[in-house]
């Protein structure tokens, strides 16, 4: 009977500090997903502006990975609510449904981490298929191409770069760009011309003439190729350091429900 009365005794001292620390864990998941969830609206905000890119290229589940992120992030928040609250009440049918929830909301998550993390490197590999989507859509009059070349404009005048590798991209290969001017007026877009404050080209005529000093020499490709792996690493790396912080507590929530 008093070796009975111990384990009863040490049960009780037991619970509430593994009570305790599985809700002080449940906090810090319930800040991370909301972390996650901001992390993944600003992915979503895509305030790069390389969404096009993606897009095209028929490759934008790096995106999807992030609205998968989105209800993951707000998820774990609500989730961890319910699992603070079973844990204080000490109901076994709670914390069981806690865990259920959990672990749903974690397959959602690890599908989110390789959704994102293995679509990058088709965009990001190399810079053909930005160079070939650039030739392709460039001054097009389609939907897609007028969305590109608004992505272009914009991403060569502010990244200071021209072309996905260098200039002569628009010299050396065939583009709808090149069907439109002809290389004697335009070997490349006027946005490659370097400009200042107010955005005036600084000297067109030597721009035209592939001057270094008044036009940008660098390729775009590795400004396109940051944005993207900035929003892929967001969300898989970020998504799979909070995956690895539900462990404990999931196999806390285990263990509570097992000595109940």
């Amino acid at each position: 009977m008093a070796s009975l009365a111990r384990e009863l005794h040490r049960g009780t001292r037991v619970w509430p500090q593994a009570s305790v620390l599985g809700n002080n864990l449940s906090v810090i998941l319930q800040l991370s997903g909301l972390a996650l969830y901001a992390e993944s609206v600003w992915v979503t905000a895509d305030p790069y502006k390389v969404y096009p890119i993606m897009g095209v290229s028929g490759k934008d589940d790096v995106y999807a990975g992030a609205w998968i992120s989105i209800f993951t992030g707000f998820s774990f928040f609500c989730v961890c609510v319910f699992g603070i609250i079973s844990l204080v009440r000490g109901n076994r049918l709670m914390v069981l449904l806690y865990l259920v929830l959990i672990l749903v909301v974690y397959m959602f998550e690890c599908a989110s981490c390789i959704t994102s993390y293995t679509h990058r490197d088709y965009v990001v590999s190399n810079s053909r298929l930005i160079t070939k989507q650039m030739l392709t859509f460039y001054s097009a009059d389609t939907y897609q191409g007028k969305e590109l070349t608004r992505m272009w404009d914009r991403f060569m005048m502010e990244q200071h770069c021209c072309g996905t590798n260098n200039p002569l991209d628009w010299v050396n290969y065939t583009s709808v760009f090149r069907s439109r001017y002809p290389e004697a007026v335009a070997p490349w877009p006027y946005y490659c011309c370097k400009r200042d404050r107010n955005f005036i080209i600084i000297n067109e005529e030597g721009c035209r003439l592939g001057h270094v000093d008044y036009i940008y020499t660098n390729g775009c490709f590795e400004h396109i190729k940051h944005a993207v792996q900035s929003y892929a690493w967001g969300v898989s790396w970020f998504g799979f350091a909070i995956l690895m912080l539900t462990c404990p507590v999931v196999l806390l929530a285990i263990y509570h429900y097992t000595t109940m």
